[in-house]
C-alpha cells in the first residue's frame, strides 16, 4: 500500500471533503429550487447527503486508502461499512446544518452550518473508515 505524508494525507483527504460538500450542497441547491413544498429543506439535505457519500466513497476508497479491490459484493460491503461509519457523523452533519437553519434562517447560515458540520464529521470518519472498512479491523490507527 502507498504511503502519503502527513500533509499529503490532510491535503488529500481536505479537497475531497471540499469536492463533496461542494457537491453537496450544489444537490441540495437543485433540490431547494425544484421543490419548495413541505419537506423541502429534509429532502435537500438527504438528497445532499447522498451524493457527497457516493463522491467522497469513491475518492477515499481509491487515493486515500489506496483499496483496487474490484468487483460488486466486496463494493457493496465496503461502501456499506463506509455508509454505517457515516451514520454518526451524518449526524453532526445534519444537526449543524439544520440547527444553523432553524436558528438564523437563512441559505448562507444553513450552508455555513453545513460546512461545519461536515468538516468535524470527515474528522471522525477518516479514524473509523481507516480502522473498519479499509483497514484490517485490528484498530490501526
Amino acid at each position: 500500500m502507498a504511503r502519503l505524508t502527513n500533509t499529503q494525507l490532510v491535503t488529500r483527504y481536505a479537497g475531497f471533503a471540499v469536492l463533496a460538500t461542494l457537491a453537496n450542497l450544489a444537490a441540495q441547491r437543485v433540490s431547494l429550487a425544484t421543490y419548495d413544498g413541505a419537506g423541502a429543506l429534509a429532502l435537500a439535505i438527504g438528497i445532499g447527503t447522498g451524493v457527497g457519500l457516493v463522491l467522497k466513497y469513491l475518492l477515499d476508497k481509491r487515493w486515500i486508502f489506496f483499496d483496487l479491490t474490484t468487483g460488486a459484493a466486496t463494493h457493496g460491503r465496503k461502501f456499506g461499512l463506509y455508509t454505517l461509519m457515516g451514520v454518526v457523523t451524518t449526524a453532526i452533519f445534519w444537526g449543524a446544518e439544520a440547527g444553523a437553519w432553524a436558528v438564523w434562517g437563512t441559505d448562507i447560515a444553513r450552508e455555513l452550518g453545513a460546512v461545519a458540520g461536515l468538516t468535524v464529521g470527515y474528522v471522525v470518519k477518516y479514524r473509523l473508515d481507516k480502522r473498519f472498512v479499509f483497514g484490517d479491523g485490528q484498530g490501526a490507527a
